[in-house]
């Protein structure tokens, strides 16, 4: 009895690992609507973050407006709408304005006021408006 004991504690151990970077699976795309503020980007979860200042919004016509400000002063905002929707769990949304071509971006993280997004590339760490 007791080895069989010693046997499960470890793998145990390793599903817990496993299930607590487990990723968040929507619903649908009522779980994400609204305003979001893009804080920073990170190559990868536990990375450096880049601090970024645009605005995500989620919009219930499945756009996603993409509202950017340049800090430096030259372009004052930009404002980029692209397509997205939630298939399988995951939002899915075009990689650039007008192309048919879609990233698939996981949730690793989603509460009330924070969410981070795993894309193609980049981690988005976002926070409700």
């Amino acid at each position: 009895m007791m080895k069989r004991c010693v046997k499960i504690i470890p793998l145990l151990a390793i599903f817990f690992v496993f299930s607590a970077k487990a990723d968040v699976v929507l619903k649908d795309a009522s779980e994400i609507l609204g305003k979001w503020e893009l804080n920073a980007e990170a190559l990868k979860l536990d990375g450096e973050k880049k601090h970024v200042k645009s605005e995500w919004e989620f919009k219930s016509n499945g756009i996603l407006q993409s509202t950017a400000t340049d800090s430096l002063g030259r372009t004052k905002e930009m404002v980029v709408p692209v397509k997205f929707f939630v298939e399988d769990g995951v939002i899915k949304k075009q990689a650039a304005p007008g192309r048919e071509k879609y990233e698939s971006c996981s949730v690793i993280e989603k509460d009330n006021s924070k969410m981070v997004l795993k894309c193609t590339s980049l981690f988005f760490f976002l926070t409700k408006k």
